[in-house]
């Protein structure tokens, strides 16, 4: 692990803001480092409001939009609410469909077939629609390269309303309107919305329409708080809001679906770890072991019974899922030590039995092991097809971009990008692959990095701070959970290594003449000699609470220690 201290923010900014908001100098200089520098940035971030949501109608093309939508509720045309098979796009398709459905009765739901149809807007989709006679589609979490596809549909006289997140292309598909605020063209406030989030704008546009407030809307936000969390996007300015109020409506008044799924969660309070760990991959599991129409399904259910019974189902794709993702994982590190490559600069494997739906998280299973670049294909039809994982401020889409004449087609971004190949190129494009990363890698990049915002000693941990770090969640990309390096630590004689491989660790740490805390390391296990006898560490660590018999003491959560 390398232990990177971040830079320290300008002394007078912090001072100033501490003396603002009369709070120590260590939270001024966190809010600092997440670019909250006055008061009301601080109001924002700790008090976010409904209120702070911007106006839906800032969006480019919104009220093209809201415009079509009640031209089509008013002349009953039949609606077609399409989206991927992923988390982001089942959770818009059934906020989408199931509001659309308060005023209207000709709305139903297409997801796309992960294996048959793959990716995005499909012709087979579109086939469906003019079969079964709808005339407008509302594509969310995808289109916005779709161009022959939205042609292809206005053939047939069908229209389409794009809600994307993604980078468009040059050119933009000739939709009645095309909601992305990412287009260069458009000065909307914040571009960092995922699909459901740019869906739930348009929701909020046509409330707003028929005199709607925003409180109206709450029951929908725990489907924008899941995929928010999913979809990992920044947790800043408004995703940050629809983050809070929708993990509020999680664990206070959820949707039977998500009810369902984590009726048996033993926690009181869920956190937006909890939506990605527990609630995402099980929705992820309809679309990658069945389809994606089950997790819809789930989502819009209203009777808890029914919803149940969908979340049972889910539950055995789930634990289907995680067997198929271990045995492929032990083949694939099987594989790379077979072949001699451990000390390759990336990871690049293949085999024609393993199942498509969890080469991705495959992918990112493999660089806990071998940190580095990662690709894992298998067989589709008559290519083969791969998921892409990077390390951290590694550009895996510009290295694929470097031997793309290897490729049949690829996309993606910085740090994930799926691609199709000829099974007769594989053997040239890996070589050339780990060719392109050997080069263009910095060593450092190849070390897992522990970014840390402060040191500081025991002694500065109290109810107060951990108070006020409660308040600086949901945490997530661009505000993650600080992690704080203290020095010349000492365990007092509890060191031990626990769970049923011994490979936790369990400590009771003191500094110098300080209050204790308890200390636990997942997988630090293999670390507890560097511990025992009180000799002196480094931590680094999270400042954690456990609830343990009704009692809640101050716990750190170890990420590692020298």
């Amino acid at each position: 692990m390398r232990w990177t201290l971040k830079p320290k923010p300008s002394h007078k900014k912090v001072t100033s803001l501490a003396s603002e908001l009369n709070v120590s100098e260590l939270i001024a200089s966190l809010l600092v480092q997440r670019g909250i520098e006055t008061y009301e940035e601080a109001r924002q971030f700790f008090r976010p409001s409904l209120s702070d949501l911007h106006d839906p109608y800032l969006m480019k093309d919104m009220d093209k939009a809201v415009s079509r939508i009640e031209k089509a509720i008013a002349s009953g045309e039949n609606i077609l609410v399409f989206g991927d098979y992923d988390v982001d796009g089942t959770t818009a398709v059934s906020l989408m469909s199931s509001y659309l459905r308060s005023y209207c009765e000709n709305v139903a739901t297409y997801i796309p077939d992960r294996y048959d149809e793959g990716y995005g807007i499909s012709f087979k989709g579109i086939d469906f629609a003019d079969d079964n006679g709808f005339t407008l589609i509302i594509a969310l979490d995808c289109g916005i390269k779709s161009i022959d596809h939205v042609a292809y549909a206005k053939e047939r006289a069908i229209d389409f309303i794009i809600c994307d997140h993604h980078r468009p292309g040059d050119t933009l598909p000739e939709a009645a309107a095309v909601l992305d605020p990412k287009r260069e063209d458009c000065h909307y406030p914040y571009d960092e919305l995922c699909g459901c989030g740019v869906g739930f704008k348009l929701v909020q546009a046509l409330a707003q329409n028929r005199n709607q407030g925003i409180e109206d809307l709450l029951p929908y936000l725990d489907l924008v708080a899941t995929a928010i969390g999913a979809d990992i996007v920044p947790i800043t300015g408004e995703n940050r809001v629809l983050a809070k109020f929708g993990l509020g409506v999680i664990n206070t008044s959820p949707r039977p679906g998500i009810k369902a799924l984590v009726q048996n969660v033993k926690k009181k309070v869920l956190t937006i770890t909890d939506v990605v760990f527990i609630i995402a991959p099980r929705i992820n599991a309809a679309g990658r072991i069945k389809h994606g129409n089950e997790a819809v399904a789930l989502l819009t259910e209203f009777n808890l019974e029914q919803a149940e019974i969908f979340a049972s189902e889910i539950e055995k794709h789930n634990a289907d899922r995680k067997d198929l993702d271990k045995q492929i994982t032990y083949e694939a590190l099987r594989q790379i030590e077979k072949n001699n490559e451990q000390q390759d600069f990336s990871t690049v494997v293949y085999s024609e039995n393993w199942h498509k739906g969890v080469i991705g998280i495959v992918a990112s299973r493999l660089t806990e092991t071998y940190y580095r670049p990662t690709i894992v294909f298998t067989k589709s039809g008559d290519k083969l097809a791969a998921s892409a994982r990077s390390v951290k401020d590694f550009d895996i889409y510009n290295a694929l971009e470097n031997v793309s004449e290897h490729l049949e087609q690829f996309g993606g971004h910085m740090y994930a990008a799926g691609m199709t190949l000829k099974e007769e190129n594989y053997p040239a494009f890996k070589e050339a692959f780990n060719k392109t990363v050997e080069a263009t890698i910095h060593p450092d990049l190849l070390i897992p990095e522990i970014a840390i915002d402060a040191e500081i000693d025991l002694e500065d941990i109290n109810e107060k701070l951990v108070r006020l770090l409660h308040q600086f969640e949901p945490f997530g990309p661009q505000n993650m959970a600080p992690v704080f390096l203290t020095k010349d630590v000492k365990d007092t004689g509890y060191a031990k290594a626990i769970g049923t491989e011994e490979e936790h660790l369990k400590l009771y740490v003191k500094q110098r003449n300080s209050t204790g805390f308890g200390a636990i390391g997942f997988r630090l296990g293999s670390k507890l000699e560097l511990a025992k006898d009180k000799k002196s560490i480094a931590i680094v660590y999270h400042i954690d609470e456990n609830e343990f018999n009704g009692n809640v003491s101050v716990q750190l959560r170890l990420k590692d220690l020298r």
